[in-house]
């Protein structure tokens, strides 16, 4: 099953995305109902239009409550640090999982907006993502893999300078469209055997086993949950193999063999951005 979050002349909903058509379900597109969809997906299509798959914007599949990064989890990662002159990464002996900001999510097809004082090396990285369906603590391993509803892509977008120079993430890892994830949620796929393909442009830059990782999915439940409780709609990208450097007017292209393809153009932040102050 392939879940999407959709927008159509204005309106968000829920979609089955069947072929080249997105077939509309009930519920709140703010809160998956993944037990629902699970027991009875057809059932709440009843009566519902459909939509050609060319019409809808894709937006976020989900809306987590808590974003979840897996950060470093790659051991060749550490070849392209060394490539850039940079200290190899020490891999820890537990998995240890990190935060990233729900504002810097956008959808398949949204542009990575480059802020206007990045400079240096502007990068993306391909992960998957598993998108929790159940509420999890002190969970066992065959808890862990049941807990996860289904996987998408997510593209982490890095803006070095800013990552060396600053004592947090807030504005390197977490900057407005910094986070793309899409185009859906596809429940039935193993991404430990997938592989993932990233091209800039139309052509190939990297190639890797989506499942040659430190510690799997499955192993970072277990540990996490032995202190923070995952709930439904929560949401836990895994790491990247490494990193393809971006540039305004390029066009990224990721792929995860079974899932789909997340694609997202870069643009340069205009000069007269700002926000209007409300008041309520």
């Amino acid at each position: 099953m392939l879940l999407a979050r959709c927008t159509h002349e204005g309106r968000e909903f829920l979609g089955l995305v069947e072929g080249e058509e997105v077939q509309e379900i009930s519920g709140d597109p703010l809160r998956v109902p993944f037990a629902q969809l699970t027991a009875d997906p057809a059932a709440l299509a009843a009566g519902l239009p459909r939509h050609p798959l060319a019409a809808v914007e894709l937006l976020p599949p989900v809306v987590p409550g808590t974003f979840y990064a897996a950060g470093f989890n790659y051991k060749a990662h550490n070849r392209h640090h060394e490539e850039l002159g940079y200290d190899p990464v020490k891999v820890g002996d537990r998995p240890e999982v990190g935060y990233r900001a729900q504002s810097a999510l956008v959808g398949h097809g949204a542009d990575i907006v480059k802020p206007q004082g990045v400079e240096g090396r502007f990068e993306t990285e391909a992960e998957v993502v598993a998108v929790f369906g159940a509420t999890l603590r002190h969970a066992t391993r065959e808890q862990a893999i049941d807990s996860v509803f289904g996987w998408t892509i997510g593209n982490d977008v890095s803006a070095r300078e800013w990552q060396h120079a600053d004592r947090t993430f807030y504005r390197a890892k977490n900057a407005d469209t910094f986070k793309p994830m899409g185009p859906w949620i596809q429940t039935d796929v193993d991404p430990l055997a997938s592989t993932t393909t990233v091209s800039r442009n139309g052509r190939l830059d990297a190639q890797f086993a989506t499942g040659d990782m430190i510690f799997d999915p499955y192993d970072f439940i277990v540990e996490m949950t032995k202190y923070i409780t995952i709930h439904p709609g929560d949401v836990l990208w895994m790491g990247a193999d490494g990193n393809t450097p971006m540039a305004v007017g390029d066009v990224i292209d990721i792929e995860i063999s079974g899932i789909g393809t997340l694609t997202n153009t870069v643009v340069g932040e205009a000069a007269d951005t700002h926000t209007e102050r409300t008041r309520s």
